[in-house]
């Protein structure tokens, strides 16, 4: 998802975001320790994922 469009979302959607981007960094964390991940890029991806929509969330609450 782009900044732009998390930056539009209000606190509730960005805390489900958030909920659901941490569930597939686990599920891919999981796969990676199993040897079934292929694409080690992906948890990168979900990692910045995750601060980008902290940081949002931040701004917003302060």
């Amino acid at each position: 998802m782009d900044v732009k469009e998390l930056r539009e979302q209000d606190l509730p959607q960005l805390n489900e975001e958030l909920v659901t981007i941490l569930k597939e960094h686990f599920e891919l964390r999981m796969q990676h320790s199993s040897g079934q991940l292929t694409d080690l890029s992906k948890l990168g991806k979900t990692k910045r994922s995750i601060a980008q929509i902290k940081t949002i969330i931040n701004e917003k609450q302060s």
